[in-house]
C-alpha cells in the first residue's frame, strides 16, 4: 500500500497509469487513498479523486470496490458536505446507464442477449453444454458477453446506491430518484425477477427504519416532505407492477402503502388515493374477489365525486355504472358455506385485518365480517347514497330486473338486450385521467351467470319440474351443459335445490329428502300462527302471585335498582373513556418531551461536532504547513534509497543542506524512466519466449487432435446407427398400436354421422329463426329511423325559414341605422360650417377694430412728437436767414435745446424723424470740445441756454448707447408718454 503526503498526488498517479494502460493499478492506487484513515477531511480534491474513481470503477466493472469507495466517502461528507456525495453518486449512475445504453446499441438482437431469468445467476453448465452442442455462431456469442454484463453492473449499481443512501435523512430525495430509475430500468427490460428484489430491498429499509428507532440520521416519516417522497416511491412501485402484470407484487405494494399510512396516521392526498383504489380495482378482478373489487370501485367513486371538480355528467355515470355493474357482478351466495370451521375463521381473519382495512373499511372484530362486507349490504348503500341514481338507465332497469322482478319465464329475454347495451359502452375517462380505462363488457359474464341464477331461482319457486328443452330455450346466454355446471355449484352452496335427470329429459326442483326443510318451516310457522290466533280468542287469566302479595312494593324496589345499576354502568363507562383519554394525553405529551430532548441532544451534539471538526481542521492546516517540505522530502530520500538497495547499487551521496527538493524531485523521475526502460525490454523478451512455446505446444498437439477427432467420428457413427435400429422399432410399434385404435373406434362412426347430422339440423334451425328475426327487427330500425329523418328535416326547414325572417328583420334595422346615422352626420356638418362662418366674420372684425387702434395710436403719437419743434422754432424767425442748406440742422438743434436744458434724454430715432441731420453740411470743420465731440452747437443755441455748452445728442458717450438699447422699430416709449398711452 503506497501513502501519499497529499491526495493530489494520489490524482496524477492514477492519471500516470491510466495512460500507460494500467487502470487496475490506478483503481488499486486510489481505493488505497479513499479507505485510508489519514485522509478522513473532506476537501474538493477528494470530490475530483471520487469522479476519477467511479470512472475507473465503471470502467472495470467493479462493483465491489465502487460500493466499498461510496460507504468510505460517505462518511468523510455525512456531517460537512452531503452534496458532494450526491453529486458523486449522480455521477456514477450516470456512467453506468450510459455504458448500458451503449451496449445496448451495439448489439442487433437485444431480446436474445438479454434472454437470462436472473441478472445475479452465474452462467449455468447447461447453457454451457448447449453452447458446444448447438454450434452457437460467434457474434451471437460476443453480444450475449457484450450486453449482459454491462445490465448485471447497471443492476447492481442500483443496489449498492439504494444500500448506501438508505434510512439517511439527508439523502432521501437521492434515495427517491434512484429507487425511480431503478423502477424504470425493470420495466423497460421486462425484468420481473429484478423487479421483486427491489421491491424486497425497499421493503427491509423500511422494516429496518421502524425497526432501529434511535438511529442519528434516521428519516421522521412524521414530517410531509418525507412522508411525500415515501408514498410516491410506493405508488410508482404499484404502477410498475401492475403493467408488468405482477398482481402478487401489486398487491403487496398495496400492503405497504397501507402500512405507511397506518403507521404515521396520515391519509395521503385525494390524488394518491385514486391511484391506490384505482389499482386496488384491478388486482381484485385479477385475483377474481368481486366482492372487494366492488367495494374498491365503491371507494374510488367517493373519491372521483368529493375531489375531482372537473368531473363530467358523463365520466360520473360511467363510474357509477362500473360500481353497480361490479356489486351485481358479486356471486349472490357465500363461497365459504360449505367450507369447514378452521378455514371459515382463517377468512374471518382475513376479511377483518386485511382485506377491509385496505379498503378502508373499519369493521367490528365481535361483529360477524360476512355481514359487515356482503352483497346485500353493498348494495343497500349504494342505493341510500344515490350512487344507482347516478348510473345509465340500462344499468337501472338492469339492476331492478335482476334484484327486485319476479320473472320466472322472461327476466333472461327481458336482461339479453340490456347486457347487449351494455357491452358496447365504455373507454378512456377525460375528466379523471388517474382512473383506468372503463370497459363494462368485463362484467357480461358474472352478470349472465346471476341472470342464469335468479331465473334458475324463481322457477324453483313456481315449478316442480320442467322440461330440459324449455330451460335452454329461456336461457339465451348459455348452451345447458353450462347451465347444468352453474346449478350444480348453486346447489352445491344451497342457493337452489334442483336435480336434473337425463333419462327423462326434465329438471326437478326442490329437496328430494325425507323432510324438506321448506315443509318444516311452513310447518313451524303455520303452528306460530295457531298459538297467536287461540292467544287471541281465548286470553290466559291474570293470576295473583304469591310473592307480591307478601311484598306489594317489590316491582318498584326493582325498577329503581335496575336504574341504579344503568347509571352506575353509564358512570362506569365515563370513568373508563376518561382514564384512556388522560392516557393518551400523557402518552402525547410524554412523545413531544422526548422529541423535544432528542432535538436539543442533536443540537447539541451538531454544534460539539461543528467545534471539534473546527479543532481539527485548525490543527490539520498547521501540521501540514509544519511538514508538508519535510514529509515529501523525507519520502523521496526514502523511496531513492530502497531503489538503490533493490538495485544492489551504491547508496546517494547526499549532503543534507545542500539536497533541495527539485533535485530529488528530477532523480525520482530519471529513475522511473529508467525501470520502466528496463521493465519493457524485459516483456518484450519474455513476449518472444512465449510465442516460441506456443507455436512449439501446437505443433505437439496437431497430431494427436486429429487422432481424436477420428476416433470420435468412428464412436459417433456406431452411436447414430443404433439409435436409427432402435427408432425404427419404436416406429412400428406405434404404427400397429395405431392400426388397432382404428380397428376399435371404426364401429362408433355411423352413430358420429347421426349425432353431426342431428346437431347440424337444430343448428340450422336455429340459424334460420334468429335470422327472420333479426330481418324484423331490422326492418322495423329502418322504419323508425326514416319517420325520424323526416321529423328531423321539417325541423330543419322550420328553423331555417325562422332564421332567414330573423336575417330579413336584422338587416332591415341596420339599414335604417345607417340612414339616421348619415343625416345626423350631415346635419352635423352643415351646422359646424355655419359655426365656422360665423366665427371667421368675427376674427375679421376683431382685426379691422384691431387696425383702426393701431392707426389711431399712431397719429397721436406723431402728432404729439410734432408740437416741440415747432415751438422752439418760433424765437429764430426773426434772427437772420441761413441758407436753406443749414435750415435741418438749425432746426435739430432747436428741437434738441430744451430737451438738453431741461436735461431730458431724447431717442435717436425721434431726433432723425423730427429732421435733424448732421451737422457737417454747409459748415467747416468743428471745433472739439472737452468732451471730445466734433459738433459745436450753433450761436443761437448757446445764447438760449446762457453760453453753456450742453454735450450733442449724438455725442460719444450716450449716442451709441441710446442706440443700442433702443434701436428703429422698438416699442419702448419714454416714460414722460406713459401718461398719454390709450387704455385697453
Amino acid at each position: 500500500m503506497v501513502t501519499f503526503a497529499k491526495p493530489e498526488n494520489a490524482l496524477k498517479r492514477a492519471e500516470e497509469l491510466i495512460n500507460v494502460g494500467q487502470k487496475a493499478d490506478a483503481l488499486q492506487a486510489l481505493h488505497d487513498l479513499i479507505t485510508s484513515k489519514r485522509y478522513r477531511a473532506w476537501q474538493k480534491t477528494l470530490e475530483k479523486i471520487m469522479m476519477k474513481y467511479v470512472e475507473l470503477c465503471v470502467d472495470l466493472r467493479k462493483g465491489r470496490y465502487a460500493k466499498d469507495g461510496l460507504i468510505q466517502y460517505r462518511i468523510v461528507c455525512q456531517q460537512v458536505n452531503v452534496t458532494s456525495l450526491e453529486e458523486v453518486i449522480k455521477y456514477f449512475m450516470h456512467l453506468a446507464t450510459e455504458r448500458a445504453e451503449q451496449a445496448r446499441s451495439q448489439a442487433l438482437a437485444l431480446e436474445e442477449a438479454l434472454d437470462v431469468d436472473d441478472l445475479e445467476a452465474d452462467r449455468r453448465p447447461e447453457d454451457l453444454m448447449l453452447s458446444y452442442v448447438s454450434g452457437e455462431k460467434g457474434k451471437d456469442r460476443s453480444d450475449r458477453e457484450l450486453v449482459t454484463p454491462w445490465f448485471k453492473f447497471l443492476w447492481e449499481t442500483y443496489r449498492t446506491v439504494l444500500e448506501i443512501l438508505r434510512n439517511n435523512s439527508k439523502l432521501e430525495t437521492l434515495y427517491a430518484m434512484t429507487a425511480h430509475r431503478a423502477f424504470q430500468f425493470c420495466k423497460q427490460y421486462k425484468r420481473t425477477t429484478e423487479f421483486r428484489r427491489l421491491c424486497e430491498i425497499i421493503r427491509n429499509h423500511l422494516a429496518n427504519l421502524n425497526k432501529y428507532r434511535d438511529q442519528r440520521d434516521r428519516p421522521d416519516l412524521s414530517a410531509p416532505e418525507s412522508l411525500q417522497l415515501y408514498l410516491d416511491t410506493r405508488f410508482e412501485q404499484l404502477k410498475i407492477a401492475t403493467e408488468l402484470q405482477l398482481w402478487q407484487e401489486a398487491f403487496r405494494s398495496i400492503e405497504d402503502i397501507h402500512g405507511l399510512m397506518c403507521m404515521v396516521k396520515k391519509t395521503p392526498k385525494a390524488s394518491s388515493m385514486v391511484i391506490y383504489y384505482a389499482k386496488l380495482t384491478e388486482i381484485f378482478w385479477i385475483s377474481s374477489s368481486h366482492l372487494y373489487h366492488a367495494y374498491a370501485w365503491f371507494k374510488l367513486f367517493s373519491l372521483q365525486k368529493s375531489f375531482n371538480k372537473n368531473l363530467t355528467q358523463k365520466d360520473l355515470q360511467m363510474i357509477a355504472s362500473s360500481v353497480v355493474l361490479a356489486a351485481l357482478a358479486v356471486p349472490p351466495y357465500d363461497h365459504s358455506r360449505g367450507a369447514s370451521h378452521l378455514e371459515l375463521e382463517n377468512e374471518k381473519e382475513r376479511n377483518v385485518k386485511k382485506m377491509a382495512n385496505l379498503i378502508g373499511f373499519n369493521l367490528d372484530p365481535k361483529r360477524e365480517s360476512r355481514e359487515a362486507l356482503s352483497r346485500t349490504s353493498l348494495l343497500s348503500e349504494l342505493v341510500s347514497k344515490g350512487v344507482l341514481s347516478c348510473a345509465t338507465q340500462e344499468v337501472k332497469d338492469l339492476y331492478h330486473s335482476l334484484e327486485h322482478e319476479f320473472l320466472p319465464l322472461d327476466l333472461a329475454a327481458r336482461v339479453h338486450p340490456l347486457l347487449s347495451k351494455i357491452t358496447k359502452v365504455g373507454g378512456k375517462l377525460a375528466s379523471a385521467s388517474s382512473v383506468p380505462e372503463v370497459q363494462l363488457s368485463q362484467y357480461v359474464p358474472s352478470l349472465e351467470k346471476l341472470a342464469t341464477l335468479r331465473l334458475l331461482q324463481q322457477v324453483s319457486q313456481v315449478y316442480q319440474t320442467m322440461r330440459i328443452e324449455c330451460v335452454s330455450q329461456m336461457i339465451p346466454f348459455f348452451d345447458f351443459s353450462v347451465v347444468e355446471k352453474i346449478s350444480v355449484d348453486a346447489v352445491k352452496h344451497n342457493f337452489i335445490a334442483m336435480k336434473v335427470d337425463h333419462m327423462k329429459n326434465v329438471i326437478l326442483f326442490g329437496n328430494m329428502g325425507l323432510e324438506s326443510e321448506g315443509l318444516r318451516d311452513h310447518l313451524t310457522n303455520f303452528t306460530e300462527s295457531l298459538n297467536k290466533a287461540r292467544a287471541m280468542v281465548y286470553p290466559p287469566e291474570s293470576k295473583s302471585s304469591k310473592l307480591a302479595d307478601i311484598l306489594p312494593g317489590l316491582g318498584e324496589v326493582v325498577d329503581k335498582e335496575h336504574k341504579r345499576l344503568l347509571a352506575r354502568k353509564s358512570i362506569i363507562e365515563k370513568r373508563k373513556e376518561e382514564q384512556e383519554r388522560q392516557l393518551l394525553e400523557m402518552e402525547r405529551e410524554e412523545e413531544s418531551r422526548r422529541l423535544r430532548l432528542q432535538k436539543i441532544t442533536e443540537e447539541a451534539e451538531q454544534k460539539r461536532l461543528a467545534a471539534e471538526f473546527e479543532q481539527r481542521k485548525t490543527q490539520r492546516i498547521r501540521r501540514e504547513i509544519e511538514e508538508r517540505e519535510l514529509e515529501e522530502a523525507q519520502a523521496l530520500l526514502e523511496e531513492a534509497e530502497k531503489r538503490s538497495k533493490r538495485k544492489g547499487g551504491k547508496k546517494p551521496i547526499l549532503e543534507g543542506e545542500k539536497v533541495t527538493k527539485q533535485a530529488l524531485v528530477e532523480r525520482a523521475l530519471n529513475e522511473q524512466l529508467r525501470e520502466r526502460q528496463e521493465m519493457e525490454k524485459k516483456l518484450q523478451k519474455l513476449v518472444k519466449t512465449l510465442d516460441h512455446l506456443e507455436r512449439a505446444k501446437r505443433e505437439e498437439a496437431a497430431p494427436l487432435i486429429e487422432a481424436a477427432f477420428q476416433h470420435r467420428l468412428v464412436e459417433e457413427k456406431a452411436l447414430h446407427e443404433r439409435e436409427q435400429q432402435l427408432e425404427i422399432e419404436l416406429s412400428r410399434q406405434r404404427h400397429d398400436g395405431d392400426l388397432m385404435v382404428k380397428n376399435r373406434l371404426v364401429r362408433m362412426l355411423e352413430n358420429k354421422k347421426i349425432f353431426e347430422e342431428r346437431v347440424w339440423s337444430r343448428r340450422e334451425s336455429e340459424f334460420a329463426r334468429r335470422r327472420a328475426e333479426s330481418e324484423e327487427r331490422i326492418k322495423q330500425i329502418i322504419e323508425a329511423r326514416k319517420q325520424e329523418r323526416e321529423v328531423k328535416r321539417k325541423k330543419i326547414l322550420f328553423v331555417l325559414s325562422e332564421e332567414e325572417k330573423l336575417k330579413r328583420q336584422r338587416e332591415e334595422e341596420e339599414a335604417r341605422k345607417r340612414e339616421e346615422a348619415e343625416s345626423r352626420k350631415r346635419e352635423e356638418a352643415e351646422r359646424k360650417a355655419k359655426l365656422d362662418e360665423i366665427a371667421e366674420k368675427q376674427r375679421q372684425r376683431e382685426r379691422e377694430l384691431e387696425e383702426k387702434e393701431k392707426l389711431r395710436r399712431e397719429a397721436l403719437l406723431s402728432g404729439r412728437s410734432l408740437d416741440g419743434p415747432t415751438k422752439a422754432s418760433e424765437p429764430s424767425a426773426g434772427s437772420r436767414p441761413e441758407p436753406v442748406a443749414a435750415a435741418p440742422v438749425t432746426a435739430a438743434a432747436t428741437t434738441a435745446a430744451p430737451a438738453q436744458s431741461s436735461g431730458k434724454y431724447v431717442p435717436r430715432f425721434r431726433r432723425e424723424s423730427s429732421g435733424q441731420a448732421p451737422p457737417s453740411s454747409g459748415q467747416g470743420p468743428p471745433e472739439a470740445d472737452k468732451w471730445g465731440s466734433k459738433q459745436v452747437p450753433p450761436p443761437d443755441a448757446d445764447r438760449r441756454t446762457g453760453g453753456a455748452r450742453q454735450p450733442p445728442a449724438d455725442s460719444d458717450r450716450w449716442g451709441p448707447r441710446s442706440d443700442e438699447r433702443n434701436p428703429p422699430g422698438d416699442k419702448w416709449r419714454p416714460s414722460r408718454w406713459s401718461s398719454s398711452r390709450p387704455r385697453n
